[in-house]
């Protein structure tokens, strides 16, 4: 791969990876700057989106028109769907989805975006699968979860709302952003994955668990990420 696009919503979830760049060049497009420069021995692009799928899907267009990334990772943190998915591990996502679409009165199932021909824009194999390995090696400490990410421009942090999602689209981890990334690496035929640190458990503690384990949450995403980039 000559450019990967890498992405986060939030500062605190691209600050460390450019950090660790050289010869960084900025450029700034919709009130984003793009940081192109080598990390790892590779070309890269880090971008922080801001919070939300118009932003995040904004911020791919652009690093696919302007940039012609060969590749996107969409790194951050999450809530977790699953019990068995604890505050810490890392979610590597075999598909995502919009879990606040919902053209049902014109027979489209939940999630599925009108008019598009597939409910969940799936990930690119090679990306997830060798996301998960490296985290086993540079995160051991944790569990990493191949699985559905669902995305929704809402944060959730009751249970019946979690249980609503769940109920509807399965998945490993619920946040704001990486579905519309996905919606766009899939409609210009660019691989993608998504790679969530959970950082709450999407529930009634959600509100005091997130502000207390982000950054540990950050931590494992960014030392998968960097490491991952070596080996693409």
């Amino acid at each position: 791969m000559n450019l990967i696009g890498i992405i986060g919503a939030m500062e605190e979830e691209v600050e460390k990876l450019k950090q660790q760049m050289t010869a960084v060049s900025v450029r700034n497009k919709a009130s984003m700057a793009f940081n192109k420069g080598r990390l790892n021995g590779k070309d890269v692009v880090v971008v922080r989106s801001g919070i939300g799928k118009v932003n995040a899907g904004i911020c791919t267009q652009i690093l696919i028109d302007d940039y012609k990334v060969d590749a996107i990772i969409n790194t951050g943190i999450a809530g977790s769907l699953k019990n068995e998915i604890n505050i810490g591990d890392i979610v590597v996502s075999t598909d995502a989805l919009q879990h606040d679409m919902d053209a049902t009165n014109f027979g489209y199932p939940k999630g599925q975006i009108p008019r598009m021909d597939v409910l969940a824009f799936p990930a690119d194999e090679k990306l997830r699968s060798l996301a998960c390995e490296v985290c086993q090696e540079v995160n051991p400490e944790i569990t990493v979860f191949a699985g559905r990410v669902v995305s929704g421009d809402q944060f959730i942090s009751d249970k019946d709302a979690k249980k609503r999602i769940i109920n509807d689209f399965g998945g490993c981890c619920t946040e704001m952003e990486g579905a519309a990334i996905a919606q766009g690496a899939y409609l210009n035929r660019i691989p993608y994955v998504v790679i969530r640190a959970i950082s709450d458990k999407a529930d009634d503690s959600a509100c005091v668990d997130y502000p207390t384990f982000e950054r540990k949450a950050i931590r494992h995403c960014v030392n998968l990420v960097e490491n991952m980039v070596k080996r693409l």
